[in-house]
This record gives structure tokens, C-alpha cells and sequence, in this order.
């Protein structure tokens, strides 16, 4: 690219504006990356990076759009469409000639991640929209950011209904709730998919996952407050585990008790033993038992982002030892 001519960059006119917060936001991207992909730099695989989270000589798009563009590439004709889904400068494509549809990563071989814990809003209402006319243009191939191609109009919509069947299933639950008062808590332990939806292999959990949308979906519509009255204008953690410990007979207490609780109760697990490690942070038995808590919930969950954030956990307090 340096040395012949430079290639026409389009994208949506919110792509500048969303490199611009990466550079604003740099040191907690870098952060979040190690905490989600440190594993694989562990392992000889550098997928956080070194310096910047979006690469120095990043080129902004040389042309925007803000809904549709038409383009002609080389005889070719693309029709692109901007929509919401993981950021708020999506595109996606249509190419007559072929009858292909060019997802980006509204698709990518997994559950949508629409729920990222650590990372700006999501839409996972607009990304069932887009996949929803994605579905309607009867397309014979379907080419996706990440996995593998799909050949087949039928299986092409089936995919696609099955994912936009899954975010709206989760919006309708989660806004209703909402709707009828309920505290974020309640409806993270109430909406549930359908049984069978999470063994399809294009929906499987290994990346985001649903209770993560949810939680997306509330701070959409309803803000941060979680409907919890004490968690408006919280106490410090450490003071409100410190006074628990106490009550509790010491915060070994309550590390030794997640740790007895880890398997048959391991969300219960993870609040006791990090209460024990806010209330006595240079206690080393009490670090040694919080990262055997961790360690076994991340190898309990399904999704990257679950597994990189109990890891990351884990791996704070070993560091300690």
C-alpha cells in the first residue's frame, strides 16, 4: 500500500468519530485487551497489541455515507447499507450480480456480540432489523467477517432468522420487564432463549453471550442505575466488604466459604471471595483461595469475554502469591 496507489476507503460517516474515541480512550482499550486477550500474549500469541489499541497509521474513510451508498468497483456494482449493531457505524453489503450479501460482523460464526461487558454500546434491536432485510434480499451467498462463507438461500435465511429471532426474543424479555419495574438484577436472572437456541452452531456462546446482551439492553433504554436503591451513591467496596467480614468472622472466613461453594454455587462464590480479598487485600491465603475461585469459574463459562475477565482475576491474585 505504501508503495503503489492509494485504495478509495469508504465507511459511514461515524467511522471517524469512532477512531477518535479509540485515541481518546487508549489506555482503558489497552487494558480491557489484555484483560480479554492476555491469555493468548501468555501463550506466545500477541493479540492485544503493544502500543496503541487502533494502530498509529490508521486511515480514516476517504468517502462516507450515512444510510445507503451505491458503488461500481471494477464493473461490479455494491450497494451498501449503514445499521447499528456491534458500533454505530455498521455497514453491510449487497452485490446484485451475485446475489451475495457481505455481513461484516453482524455476523461472525457465534452468538452476536451484542453485550460486550467492557465496551461501548451495543443495538441489539437495529442488528435484528438489519438482518431481518439481509434475509428479505434472497441471497445465494453470504459472506461473513469471520468463519466461513454460506452457499444456499435457504440456509442463508434460516441463519440469519435464528439470529434476529435470538436479539429480539432477548430485547422483547428484557424491555417488558422494564417496562413492568423490575430491578436489572431480576431480569439478568429471568430472560431466558429458547431451549435448543445456544446448540446451533452459529449461535453457540463462545464469544459474547446473552446475559451480556441483557445488560446491554438495559443500559440502552434504562441508564446505569440497576433499580437497587443502595447502589445509587454506593460505599466504597472495601468498606462495605470490611463490615462484612466482620459480621462474617473474617474475610478468610468468607474466602474459605467460596471456595467450599465454587462448584455447586460459583456466581455466590465470586461476590464471598471478592469481598474477602476487598477487606483483606494483602492477605495471601485469602488471594490463594481467590484465584482457585476464579480459575475454576473460568473454566466453567463458555464465552472469551466470561473466561478473559475470570482469568484476568485469577491471574491478579496469583501474581500476588
Amino acid at each position: 500500500m505504501a508503495d503503489g496507489p492509494h485504495p478509495r476507503i469508504v465507511g459511514h460517516e461515524n467511522v471517524a468519530k469512532r477512531f477518535e474515541r479509540y485515541r481518546y480512550t487508549n489506555g482503558y482499550n489497552k487494558v480491557i485487551n489484555e484483560r480479554q486477550f492476555g491469555q493468548f500474549r501468555r501463550r506466545g500469541y500477541d493479540l492485544a497489541g503493544e502500543s496503541q489499541f487502533l494502530p498509529i497509521d490508521t486511515p480514516a474513510p476517504d468517502t462516507t455515507y450515512s444510510d445507503c451508498l451505491d458503488l461500481s468497483v471494477g464493473g461490479t456494482d455494491f450497494q451498501l447499507h449503514h445499521a447499528r449493531g456491534e458500533t454505530d457505524d455498521h455497514t453491510w453489503a449487497w452485490v446484485p450480480r451475485h446475489k451475495a450479501i457481505c455481513a461484516g460482523d453482524f455476523f461472525i460464526w457465534a452468538f452476536p456480540n451484542a453485550g460486550n461487558p467492557q465496551k461501548a454500546q451495543r443495538y441489539p434491536r437495529e442488528w435484528a432489523a438489519a438482518m431481518r432485510e439481509m434475509a428479505s434480499l434472497g441471497a445465494e451467498l453470504f459472506l461473513p467477517a469471520h468463519g466461513l462463507p454460506i452457499h444456499g438461500q435457504q440456509r442463508i435465511a434460516q441463519v440469519l432468522d435464528d439470529a434476529a429471532s435470538a436479539l429480539e426474543s432477548l430485547v422483547e424479555q428484557t424491555v417488558r420487564m422494564m417496562n413492568e419495574g423490575a430491578r436489572l438484577n431480576d431480569i439478568v436472572h429471568s430472560v431466558k432463549l429458547p431451549a435448543g437456541t445456544l446448540d446451533k452452531p452459529w449461535l453457540a456462546p463462545t464469544y459474547d453471550e446473552p446475559e451480556f446482551v441483557v445488560q446491554n439492553i438495559w443500559r440502552l433504554y434504562g441508564g446505569w442505575y440497576d433499580g437497587n436503591p443502595a447502589n445509587l451513591k454506593p460505599a466504597l467496596d472495601s468498606s462495605l466488604a470490611a463490615e462484612l467480614s466482620a459480621l462474617a468472622g473474617g474475610a478468610l472466613r468468607l474466602a474459605e466459604r467460596a471456595a467450599e461453594l465454587k462448584d455447586d454455587d460459583p456466581r455466590l462464590a465470586c461476590h464471598l471471595v471478592e469481598l474477602a480479598a476487598q477487606a483483606a487485600p494483602d492477605d495471601l491465603r485469602v488471594h490463594e483461595l481467590r484465584a482457585e475461585v476464579y480459575q475454576a469459574r473460568r473454566s466453567q463459562e463458555t464465552s472469551l469475554m466470561a473466561k478473559g475477565i475470570f482469568g484476568s482475576a485469577s491471574n491478579e491474585s496469583k501474581a500476588k502469591l
